[in-house]
This record gives structure tokens, sequence and C-alpha cells, in this order.
């Protein structure tokens, strides 16, 4: 296990126009040209957070894979974030997590935000997703999954990192700052969110706050509402010392998702 260098992108989104938005995040990552081994996009990357999955939805192997495939090699790093597929019949909000050598995981949305009926668009993924890079494991996960600790869980210290990649508006930004902080001290790891800024094709803003956070609940990077591209270096001896001289999951109840 190794140092692990992350970069997450916060940027407003182009409303339903994924042409555009691959081209906006190729320009910014090409200016940027971060040195890193893992950048974060955020939820729904293409589109914005849209029930119009008939409209958008890509094949599951199609134009965003395609392009994230090159990114992820011309970057030399792994890329992910969310986008709308079709399966069959079905919608799926499902992050991918690609790779340079173009392989790919893909993780479906668990919690479906009922608020917005993306429940009635979308249909829920079951499984959860465990990558590993650079010797750490990583379990991502989709904005309203933040708020259910269950899911989250980090049964036996199954996981290093923690990510959410999501499109959380402002009015909930206290929510969102407070359940990442309390996610990475309750997990023992550390811990990233990624949100978008600016105002969607419904009028909803959304203030940004994405964050890193260390296991303690420490915010390594804190972005408010600008754009941008940020990069952190998450040290692994930091994390193997503090599971060492605090390891409170020893003590965590065992459960079984029914």
């Amino acid at each position: 296990m190794q140092d692990l260098t992350v970069t997450i992108v916060q940027t407003a989104l182009h409303w339903q126009d994924a042409a555009q938005n691959r081209q906006m995040f190729a320009d910014k990552l090409a200016a940027a040209a971060p040195k890193t081994d893992l950048i974060v996009l955020p939820e729904m990357f293409t589109t914005g957070f849209s029930m119009n999955a008939p409209e958008l939805a890509e094949a599951p192997a199609g134009e965003t894979l395609a392009w994230m495939q090159q990114q992820a090699k011309t970057h030399n790093a792994v890329l992910t974030g969310s986008l709308i597929v079709q399966q069959e019949q079905a919608f799926y909000n499902r992050l991918l997590w690609v790779q340079p050598d173009g392989s790919y995981h893909t993780y479906d949305k668990k919690h479906l935000f009922r608020m917005a009926k993306e429940h009635h668009t979308y249909s829920p993924g079951n499984e959860h997703l465990v990558v590993e890079l650079k010797g750490w494991r990583i379990r991502p996960l989709i904005c309203y999954d933040l708020r259910f600790p269950v899911w989250s869980r980090n049964v036996r210290n199954s996981y290093d990192l923690l990510l959410y990649v999501a499109n959380w508006p402002e009015a909930r930004k206290l929510a969102w700052s407070t359940l990442l902080q309390a996610r990475a001290i309750e997990n023992l790891a550390y811990t990233i969110g990624v949100n978008r800024v600016g105002t969607d094709g419904n009028g909803i803003p959304y203030s940004g706050d994405s964050a890193i956070i260390h296991p303690k609940g420490v915010k390594l990077l804190e972005t408010s509402q600008q754009e941008g591209i940020f990069t952190v270096t998450l040290n692994q001896q930091e994390l193997t010392d503090f599971r060492e001289k605090f390891p409170a999951h020893l003590d965590a109840d065992e459960f079984r998702l029914g």
C-alpha cells in the first residue's frame, strides 16, 4: 500500500448535453494536467441530475465509456464518475471506474432519491463495489447513498477509502458536510465527496462543498463553491497508524444486510 494521489473536479454542468460536458472535462483536465492516481468527476457528469433517462441514456459500452477510457489512458490515472445507462429495459445511475488500460468496473446507485422521483425512473443496484488501486481498497458510492450508514459500513475494515460522487443541492449542504465527516469517523477511513456547482435545468442550485476528509474527521480539502481541479495525496501510514492506535472496528456490531 502506497500513498494515493487523488484529483477531484468540481464544476458546473451543461444541462442534458453529454457531448459538451465531455469536451468541458477534457479541456479542464488537459489544462490542469494533474499528476495523479485517481480523477473523480461528479454524479451524472454528462447530463446533470436528470430524470429524462429515455432521451439521455447511453448503452453500457457507449460514447462516455469510450471517452473515459481515452482520458484515463491520456492522464495515466483511474477516472470515475456516474452517468445514465440503459441496460435491456432498465435505466441505471451507474458509476464507471475506468483504468488506464481500458478495463473498468461498475456500481449502480443503491438508494434512489425519491424526493426527485428517481426511483420511478431508475432501477436500484444491489451490489457493493470494492476496487483496488496502489494497494488501497476503495468503495465508490453515489450521492443519496451517503444518508444510509449501514450501506456505507466498513465491515472489518474491508476498505480504506470511501468515495461519493454527487449532485447534492445547496439547500441540504449542512447534511452533506456533516455526513461526510461522520462516514469518515465511524468507518476509520479516508472519505471523499465530489459535488457540482451552478444551477441545473430545473433551477436547483448546488454549492459544491466537495471535500477530502481524514479518518479522524479532519478536512484535508474543502472547496466551498469555487470551480476547480484539486489534488491531495492520502497518507497510507497515517491510516495504518491510526487504525492500530484506535481499533474501534474490533468492537463493531455484527450485522448482515437483508
